[in-house]
């Protein structure tokens, strides 16, 4: 039996699968090299994952997660999953690839991100061969959850929003400037903790604040990023929940770019599934 998952910083997606169909999907909190040691990535996993594949000999993993497209972070994780299954074959890449082999499988076109973090390149098929890097939500992440959340909380805070809505926001999430900051820079996975708000910014976005928050993200995406590549000459496609509930907007933007995009899915596990399966069957 064969493991895929699909990690992002929020939460990661393991699926068990025989050689034909998906038999068992478990969901545990996100793995992230960069944010996490090789010992609190065995916590995870030894508390949460292990207990759930009793019964069911896994012989190949396929650990697909954000933080891994560098080999000293795809070495990490391995060594983590390593410590569980020793005699199992292991292959860990980049949240990245796992978009584009479930978007396109063996076809090119240019695959992007938009989940808690954002992320884009050229595939070719194979592998990817263009990366416009994405720097984190620090420098960049742009059209992300953590940068729509982190926009939204510091329009919030600097009275850049209308002063009900503010107040709407502050009262929803309970909580204070003092608590906004104390998460964003003295807690673990600030990018986590902001990107929880792109739930208040959907279930307002008839706001033209919030709706222009949103657009403004995706703006900047679009211009910093996949107009880097050759996005006239190619597909378009997206993943992640971000994409997927904002999808009219990040369209529209797109459009108005004069890019196409044909497909926003909310989850790459299907498209891997579908790639993994008919990568078996040929082999």
């Amino acid at each position: 039996m064969i493991l895929i998952a699909d990690s992002g910083s929020t939460k990661t997606h393991w699926c068990i699968a025989d050689n034909s169909a998906a038999i068992k999907h478990i969901y545990t909190k996100g793995i992230n090299p960069f944010y996490q040691t090789e010992e609190e990535i065995q916590h995870e996993i030894q508390l949460h994952l292990i207990p759930e594949l009793e019964g069911f000999p896994i012989n190949q993993i396929y650990f697909y997660g954000a933080g891994c497209s560098f080999p000293e972070k795809k070495l990490l994780v391995n060594n983590a999953l390593g410590h569980f299954f020793k005699d199992t074959m292991i292959e860990v890449q980049s949240d990245l690839l796992a978009a584009a082999r479930s978007l396109f499988g063996k076809e090119e076109g240019i695959a992007c991100i938009l989940g808690t973090g954002s992320n884009s390149c050229y595939y070719n098929g194979i592998e990817i061969t263009e990366n416009v890097s994405p720097l984190g939500f620090i420098l960049g992440d742009e059209g992300s959850g953590a940068v729509l959340g982190k926009t939204l909380v510091a329009d919030c805070l600097k009275n850049q929003l209308p002063a009900e809505l503010k107040t709407k926001f502050l009262t929803h999430y309970n909580i204070t400037a003092a608590e906004i900051l104390e998460n964003v820079y003295k807690k673990p996975f600030p990018n986590r903790f902001l990107a929880t708000f792109s739930k208040f910014l959907h279930e307002n976005i008839e706001n033209a604040s919030i709706y222009q928050i949103v657009y403004n993200s995706f703006s900047t995406f679009v211009k910093r990023n996949l107009l880097q590549y050759k996005v006239e000459k190619t597909n378009v496609r997206c993943i992640g929940s971000v994409g997927y509930y904002f999808k009219d907007i990040l369209t529209k933007v797109a459009n108005e770019n004069n890019i196409q995009i044909d497909k926003v899915v909310q989850s790459p596990m299907e498209g891997l599934l579908e790639y993994h399966l008919n990568k078996a069957t040929e082999i």
